[in-house]
């Protein structure tokens, strides 16, 4: 599903127009940005929850050459799906 795709589900889940679910949506996925940002957790109850968490620094291997390359310690955004999520997939 594409963000486009999700927008129409919700304008016709929700009866509201398409710039108005485009509008709540980005502005979802900005609030859920602007936490991680700042090293903050986000739990939706029953979906799952949006985290930080840090790479330390590592030594990797360039594919297509085979040279080592260092890789720097990083923070990367980590999603755990919720109890609700993981029994509807099933």
């Amino acid at each position: 599903m594409t963000k486009l795709e999700l927008i129409e589900k919700i304008s016709g889940t929700a009866g509201i127009s398409k710039v108005a679910a485009g509008d709540a949506l980005n502005a979802a996925l900005e609030g859920i940005t602007s936490a991680l940002k700042k090293g903050q957790k986000v739990s939706l109850i029953g979906f799952g929850t949006f985290s930080v968490m840090k790479r330390k620094a590592r030594v990797g291997r360039n594919p297509k050459t085979g040279d080592v390359i260092k890789i720097p310690a990083c923070r990367a955004p980590k999603f755990s799906a919720g109890k609700e999520l993981k029994t509807a997939v099933k």
